[in-house]
């Protein structure tokens, strides 16, 4: 078993848009073949935010005081609430700073502005005085729970949370697929980039026959990985220069977990410490999920999916659960 390593230096790293920002949706839709109607309801389920960067930001500080950094990576946006979240930070001797794209994209400037997160995830190991052990969190994806070194690296290895699946190669099953949701009248999305192919493109780089599927998490990831990885081949720039996301590329975070497997140095857990949201229709169940989470004690994370798309009764409870768990009601 490997031993917990002492004083380990860990920072976070969060990407965050603001969607509701109308100069960046000014700035997508001039390069958007297909622009969007920011007010349509698709669209405020996928860009609207009602503050999740701040809970997120406060729910490292208050619960991993252990981070050095936490680096926010954005395009030439600031939250509101920046400032005093700054100097809660600095109370627990923590640095929060802002990382602008211009920054990681520095010798890769001709790929920007872009709004593809695989695109940005990639760049990220290029942050300024980035710690070797770093954390990347989705602003969707908070703590609620002291959480500790060993609970994203166990001596100075990664822990992947995730579970073991085969690719999924088999197109004429696919196309069969497609011909029958065809016949029973169903809309097919064409070319839909998902996620879990994504993951596959990031396995099969690292040399893998099968892949993990990881939970919606913070991954741990440690940036020697990368640069070792990067340094043999062009893929980086081949990745990034998607303005918008596309099939044939990687995930950065998923390459990287993948590459640790391949080595040998990582640890699993086929088990998330997660408890998801991703409807908000009843109360009662809203109630019961975040009771059960409080008392499982192998629950870490919360991830509150377009949690602005809940109603007012349930998202005023989820708000105020959550100022309780911080220490503010």
């Amino acid at each position: 078993m490997t031993e917990p390593l002492k004083n380990i230096e860990v920072d976070a790293v969060i990407t965050w848009v603001d969607g509701n920002d109308e100069n960046w949706q000014k700035k997508i839709n001039a390069y958007s073949e297909n622009k969007i109607n920011f007010a349509s309801k698709k669209h405020l389920k996928r860009y609207n935010s009602i503050g999740e960067i701040e809970i997120a930001i406060k729910s490292i500080i208050k619960f991993a005081p252990f981070i050095r950094n936490i680096f926010l990576v954005t395009d030439d946006q600031t939250p509101e609430s920046f400032n005093s979240l700054k100097l809660s930070a600095q109370k627990k001797d923590i640095n929060l700073e802002i990382v602008d794209h211009t920054i990681i994209f520095s010798g890769y400037e001709e790929y920007l502005p872009t709004f593809n997160s695989c695109s940005i995830i990639s760049m990220l190991f290029k942050i300024p005085n980035l710690s070797e052990h770093f954390i990347i969190f989705n602003d969707d994806t908070f703590l609620m729970k002291k959480v500790s070194v060993d609970d994203f690296f166990i001596g100075g290895e990664p822990i992947i949370r995730g579970e073991w699946q085969a690719f999924n190669e088999d197109k004429n099953l696919r196309k069969f697929y497609r011909k029958v949701l065809g016949l029973m009248g169903k809309k097919i999305e064409k070319d839909k980039i998902s996620f879990k192919q994504l993951q596959q493109n990031s396995a099969k780089l690292a040399g893998m026959d099968k892949y993990v599927r990881r939970f919606h998490t913070p991954v741990s990831v440690r940036k020697s990985t990368l640069t070792n990885f990067f340094s043999t081949n062009s893929l980086l720039r081949k990745n990034v220069r998607h303005r918008f996301r596309n099939q044939e590329q990687f995930l950065l975070s998923s390459l990287s977990e993948h590459l640790e497997i391949k080595n040998k140095t990582y640890h699993y857990r086929n088990y998330s410490q997660l408890t998801y949201f991703r409807s908000y229709k009843n109360l009662t169940s809203t109630k019961l999920k975040l009771k059960w989470f409080e008392r499982n004690q192998k629950k870490l994370f919360l991830t509150f999916q377009t949690l602005d798309m809940a109603n007012d009764r349930i998202l005023e409870y989820i708000l105020s659960w959550i100022e309780i768990q911080f220490g503010e009601h």
